[in-house]
């Protein structure tokens, strides 16, 4: 996908392009693990979940909010999506859209993610999944 492409798949998905720099701004700020975890959601988000724009933005928003606000009480990231980050991001997103399908690979993928990001909170690896 070339950059414009991807600008403009962007700027569908969840509008304006000043409030997706205003999420990732907030995003980079927040700890590594817990802005890995985010990148991750993200990404399945993007890819797995039907979307329509201002709800999308919201979604992302709301993801931020969550994250910053776990981050600032010290809650590990095991706390907020659970043994199955898959189901985390499916029940999340229910929230502001129909869902979607979502292929066991990308789960996988999202589980890994997950597992990396979680794993830095202790500095040993997490083996719960």
């Amino acid at each position: 996908m070339s950059d414009a492409e991807k600008t403009g798949f962007i700027a569908r998905m969840i509008g304006p392009k000043k409030r997706w720099k205003a999420y990732q701004a907030r995003v980079k700020e927040l700890p590594g693990n817990y802005r890995t975890a985010v990148e991750a959601i993200e990404r399945h988000l993007m890819h797995f979940v039907p979307n329509d724009g201002d709800s999308t933005a919201a979604m992302f928003e709301d993801l931020a909010d969550l994250f910053e606000q776990a981050a600032a009480d010290g809650t590990p990231i095991r706390e907020i999506v659970g043994k199955d980050p898959g189901a985390f991001v499916d029940a999340f997103a229910q929230n502001y859209t129909e869902g979607g399908y979502v292929p066991a690979r990308a789960r996988k993928q999202l589980t890994d993610d997950i597992e990396r990001a979680a794993g830095n909170e202790t500095g040993s690896q997490d083996t719960t999944v």
